[in-house]
C-alpha cells in the first residue's frame, strides 16, 4: 500500500530542499518526523507538513493501516517555475534575480523493500568493461612523453 502527497510552489531552491529531503528518505515515518522537527532549515517545516499529509492520505485510503509501520519510500524535489525580478545595481544598471520554487512529492509505503529499490534493469556497473587481469600496465592510460612540444623546438 502506498500513499502520496505533493506540495507545489514551495519557496526555496530545489537544491537546498533536496539536502533536507535526503535526510528522511528511507526512514520510518516516526523517525522522519522527529528529524524534520529538529532540523534548522526553513524548508523542514514544510516537508514535515507534506509528510503528515501523506500519512493521513494513507490512513484515509485504507482502513487497516498501521502508521507505525509506514516508511518514506520515495521523496523527490523537482524544480518549479522561477520568478524573475530586477535588483537595482550601480551606475544605472540592473541585476536579474531569480526566485526559485520547488515541487515536493512524498510517497509513504508499508513495504520496506520498496525503499530506494532499483528498477528491474541491468545493475549499476553494466556499462563498464572490466580491466584485463593479467597486465596492469595495459589497462593504464598512455601518457604523453615529457619534453619539447615540437621536434624542431629542441634544435633552436
Amino acid at each position: 500500500m502506498e500513499a502520496t502527497a505533493t506540495l507545489k510552489y514551495l519557496k526555496g531552491s530545489p537544491q537546498k530542499i533536496r539536502l533536507v529531503a535526503d535526510l528522511v528518505r528511507g526512514k520510518k515515518v516516526d523517525e522522519a518526523l522527529s528529524i524534520l522537527r529538529f532540523t534548522k532549515r526553513t524548508c523542514a517545516r514544510d516537508l514535515e507538513k507534506v509528510l503528515r499529509s501523506a500519512i493521513s492520505n494513507a490512513e484515509n485510503s485504507e482502513a487497516n493501516v498501521d502508521t507505525d509501520e509506514l516508511v518514506v519510500s520515495k521523496i523527490y524535489v523537482n524544480e518549479g517555475p522561477r520568478e524573475k525580478r530586477i535588483q537595482p545595481a550601480p551606475m544605472g544598471r540592473a541585476y536579474r534575480v531569480q526566485k526559485r520554487k520547488a515541487h515536493v512529492t512524498v510517497h509513504v509505503s508499508d513495504d520496506v523493500k520498496a525503499v530506494n529499490a532499483r528498477s528491474e534493469g541491468a545493475p549499476a556497473s553494466a556499462g563498464r568493461t572490466p580491466a584485463p587481469a593479467g597486465n596492469a600496465s595495459a589497462a593504464a592510460p598512455r601518457r604523453r612523453a615529457k619534453g619539447p612540444a615540437k621536434a624542431g623546438a629542441a634544435a633552436k
